[in-house]
């Protein structure tokens, strides 16, 4: 049974001492506290926002094991990343899924020199890189994922093949490489599905969002409740800080003292709307460099274009958003390489930024940086050991985790019991295995569930077998202003999921940011869906609108006017009602 916050906040209250707390609910914080709640660890998971909702919630939704990152000299990381990829898409075929990959190329032999140069330790400038040393990264590549494939071998294009099959690259493209890697489609759910199967694996185990560390005195951490300002007091044997982006200020928080462990870089990204976009690239990613050797990349994401990113440093992770400069440079790489298909800011549906935590260095060139990832106690040790975790990739979340979480069992002078490598997550469970399989399972669940063919679809795409779980009522019908969702299904992410906050719902259970479904009558819609189930008074439900507005104006681009216009053509407008009670939410549900 999936406990309410309140119930959460009672069982932490009488915990009094556990042996470790985990500070920060990214991915590489719920992927350390997963670990540590398989061993069976009383472990307790803090996040100050919401779960999922700072760097882990802004990737290039991409699962893959770094191409790039052969340049720098990575091969143990390009090894791992490609081996956790195929893991992901065992553990979690039902978000993770294969993403074929189009290299475009104007020439052979283009950046030989430079990566020999590179490969000696040497620091060119980036630039284009050309078929041949392409080919040879690839043919590295393939012979790294042979462990546990999943995926195709790369093939090559040559110039009349490329001019054929890809009409509206720029005429300079003669060559193209096609190779597989892969994607995510909801890593916020994913990193929910990881805290839920971490507490059902340990009853222990208890993780909280909106709850962050205010200060620490001695062994007693200090946490404070955004939503409430309530303070409790917790004792932890071991403090794993895993705040990403935030680490520094965290550690200044934990110890009086400044560390310099992060030197994050900000990844900005777009999702367009451009239908002769889409077209032309299909189900195929285009990752290419620009002029300025940057890599980019461009892929179909929820009916719309994914597109990035930018490699800015920043001094603060705080406030970051994608700027007017980013979004005019975002556009002009994807110029380059389809200079025929006409693009323009009116064609946004939706931006994001994130830090990348990556850890402190002095390359010249933000591409550099490693993208590995490291666990370093601070020092001088404190009353509490603090294991930061710096760096990492989202595709190597399960290792890094592992790699933290043995950590702090050494520390603990305790063993691990039990291996994730090969361990389901989530609606990944049971998954049916190809395209018969997958039939015969959603002809099962039509059966079971009582709903159609149609509804069974729709929700076996968005929560893969955890499906089951939803039992929709007698009323389940579709809401007023996003057809594909139900009431019924709408309460069961907000009693599920730990929402607390209408941006919990909107942004980080939900994807109708991405897929342009996201409208002010969508908002005021699913507000009082919330509030029915959260019991929040019109005040509050007004506070909810109005911060969440703010928030995607100023974050995502998205005005009010900008929100209005975008009500569903043909659907009735939805009044703004005054008061949040069951009657006006059937009313919306009728209408």
């Amino acid at each position: 049974m999936t406990l309410t916050r309140a119930e959460r906040l009672d069982r932490l209250r009488v915990k009094g001492r556990i042996a470790v707390l985990v500070v920060g609910g990214g991915i590489n914080g719920i992927s350390t506290f997963r670990e540590l709640a398989l061993q069976g660890l009383d472990v307790v998971l803090v996040e100050r926002g919401d779960f999922m909702s700072g760097a882990s919630a802004a990737p290039s939704r991409m699962i893959h094991g770094g191409l790039r990152y052969l340049e720098n000299g990575e091969f143990g990381l390009v090894k791992e990343s490609l081996l956790e990829r195929n893991r992901l898409l065992r553990n979690a075929p039902h978000y993770v899924s294969a993403l074929p990959t189009l290299v475009p190329l104007a020439d052979r032999f283009s950046g030989m020199l430079s990566a020999i140069s590179r490969f000696l330790g040497g620091r060119p400038k980036p630039g284009p890189r050309g078929a041949l040393i392409v080919q040879i990264g690839l043919t590295l590549y393939d012979f790294y994922a042979r462990r546990e494939r999943q995926l195709p071998r790369s093939r090559f294009f040559g110039r009349r093949a490329t001019r054929f099959q890809w009409p509206d690259f720029h005429p300079d493209i003669n060559y193209a490489v096609l190779y597989h890697d892969a994607k995510i489609s909801r890593p916020e759910q994913l990193g929910l599905e990881l805290i839920a199967d971490a507490e059902a694996a340990s009853p222990q185990a208890l993780a909280l969002n909106h709850l962050g560390l205010a200060r620490l005195d001695g062994n007693v951490a200090e946490l404070i409740d955004s939503l409430t300002g309530e303070r409790i007091t917790l004792a932890a044997e071991v403090i794993v800080n895993a705040s990403g982006a935030w680490i520094d200020q965290t550690n200044a928080l934990i110890s009086g003292r400044q560390t310099a462990l992060i030197g994050g870089t900000k990844g900005s990204h777009l999702v367009l709307d451009s239908p002769a976009l889409l077209d032309a690239i299909g189900e195929r990613m285009v990752y290419f460099a620009n002029r300025e050797g940057r890599v980019c990349i461009l892929f179909a994401h929820f009916g719309h274009i994914l597109a990035g990113s930018t490699d800015i440093r920043v001094d603060t992770p705080d406030g970051v958003r994608c700027e007017a400069s980013e979004t005019a440079y975002i556009l002009g790489s994807i110029r380059e390489v389809f200079p025929g298909i006409p693009l323009s800011e009116a064609d946004i549906v939706f931006r994001f930024a994130g830090v990348r935590p990556l850890p402190r260095a002095d390359a010249n060139v933000n591409a550099e940086i490693s993208r590995d990832h490291s666990c370093e106690w601070s020092t001088p040790p404190g009353p509490v050991p603090v294991l930061n975790l710096v760096g990492g990739k989202w595709t190597t979340f399960r290792a890094f985790g592992a790699q933290a979480a043995d950590t702090v069992l050494a520390r603990l002078r305790t063993g691990r019991k039990r291996s994730s490598e090969a361990l389901p997550i989530g609606g990944g469970k049971g998954f049916p295995q190809g395209e018969t399989e997958r039939r015969d399972w959603l002809r099962r669940a039509v059966l079971s569930t009582g709903v159609s063919e149609e509804r069974c679809t729709a929700l076996f795409e968005r929560y893969g077998t955890r499906m089951l779980d939803f039992t929709p009522g007698a009323d389940d019908a579709p809401l007023a202003c996003l057809p594909d969702y139900s009431r019924d299904e709408v309460r069961w992410l907000v009693s599920n999921s730990q929402v607390a906050t209408l941006a919990d719902l909107v942004l980080r259970r939900m994807t109708i940011a991405f897929s342009g479904e996201l409208s002010l009558d969508a908002i005021h819609e699913l507000a009082v869906l919330a509030a029915f189930s959260l019991g929040w008074s019109q005040a509050h439900v007004q506070a909810e609108i109005d911060g969440l507005l703010i928030h995607l104006d100023h974050f995502h681009g998205l005005a009010a006017k900008t929100l209005a216009a975008r009500n569903l053509a043909g659907k009735p407008h939805v009044p703004h009602q005054e008061s949040p009670d069951e009657p006006t939410v059937r009313r919306w549900q009728m209408s």
